[in-house]
């Protein structure tokens, strides 16, 4: 084992020009952690805004940034037992991911499966456990009722639609433009239109015969997602999952009391965590998805390691169609 290893590194709060290479010195496993020799990690836009220290898990500079990646186990402490050195393994966590090496501990563990790549793999966790979480464990989305996917082209957005059309809802997605569109398309959803439609909620209305949609997914926030409440039916449910836009909405009460709609808080990686038979059923659903190949994700762009501060510019300029991927050449 390399005893030294290379990372992306944020140096300062302020984005992606701040990524530098830095070499990093292997430390001691603690008994239940795992060493993985990373393949590839997939970006998510938190990875952006720890960059920018503007997400809810603020890590102080220098820190390496990633919070998820699949590659091989070269390593294990003293109490693991479900993997072994030469396993492939998809992994999770706060930070970390976008290295040549990544420690986690066994618990972050779960096999890569046969139906996904490396690079697949890397991409698939977060947002295939932020789509499960959102809308089954906190949507309760039935077969036959309606979604509505905001930013339906972004990587969890993808997950979203393709789960809630696995579930066997009718979706409708939202994007930019019409690359993105055509994309959202091709992921499955039913209806696709541009979230800077002025008729947004008029042409939901109409794809679900005037009565609106049952759920609302929305990982973006801003003035779109007060726009989209004008579109959701009686006693919907309106699942708050992130702010790429960077705005957080304010939601009027009287409107949710006039429609009885839910506002629902979701929290995909904290929840498992603070209820542990949560975690039992979502680890379980989530293996069996990926066997299956479920919410297979898109792959619009891939780089080097040496590249990532690139990577990282991409979710910045929204250019980003599924998910951004950086690939790892092992070094001799």
């Amino acid at each position: 084992m390399k005893t030294s290893y290379l990372a992306a590194t944020c140096t300062a709060l302020t984005g992606p020009s701040s990524i530098r290479i830095v070499e990093q010195q292997a430390q001691p496993l603690q008994s239940d952690e795992v060493r993985i020799q990373v393949h590839a990690a997939g970006l998510n836009f938190p990875d952006l805004l720890m960059t920018q220290g503007k997400y809810q898990f603020r890590p102080e500079p220098p820190f390496v940034p990633g919070l998820e990646a699949a590659g091989e186990v070269i390593e294990v402490g003293s109490d693991v037992r479900c993997v072994r050195a030469g396993d492939r393994v998809m992994a999770g966590g706060k930070g970390g991911a976008l290295a040549e090496q990544w420690v986690v501990r066994e618990a972050a563990i779960s096999p890569l499966p046969p139906a996904l790549s490396f690079s697949e793999g890397a991409c698939w966790q977060t947002a295939a456990s932020t789509a499960w979480h959102a809308l089954v464990e906190r949507g309760h989305l039935q077969p036959g009722e309606s979604v509505l996917v905001l930013g339906a082209s972004g990587g969890v957005g993808m997950a979203a639609v393709k789960m809630a059309k696995h579930l066997g809802a009718t979706v409708i997605g939202t994007g930019s433009n019409a690359e993105k569109r055509h994309a959202i398309n091709q992921a499955g959803a039913d209806h696709v239109l541009d979230s800077a439609d002025e008729e947004f909620a008029s042409r939901v209305k109409v794809f679900t015969e005037g009565k609106g949609v049952d759920v609302i997914f929305d990982p973006v926030g801003g003035e779109l997602a007060l726009a989209a409440t004008r579109a959701i039916a009686w006693n919907g449910r309106y699942l708050i999952v992130g702010f790429a836009s960077g705005q957080i909405p304010s939601f009027p009460a009287n409107h949710a009391l006039i429609k009885t709609y839910s506002l629902i808080g979701v929290r995909a990686g904290e929840s498992p965590r603070r209820d542990p038979e949560l975690a039992k059923r979502q680890s379980a659903a989530l293996g069996e998805l990926a066997a299956q190949g479920v919410m297979m994700p898109h792959i619009s762009h891939r780089f080097p390691l040496t590249d990532a501060e690139q990577a990282l510019a991409v979710l910045e300029r929204r250019e980003a169609i599924g998910r951004v991927v950086v690939e790892f050449v092992t070094r001799p």
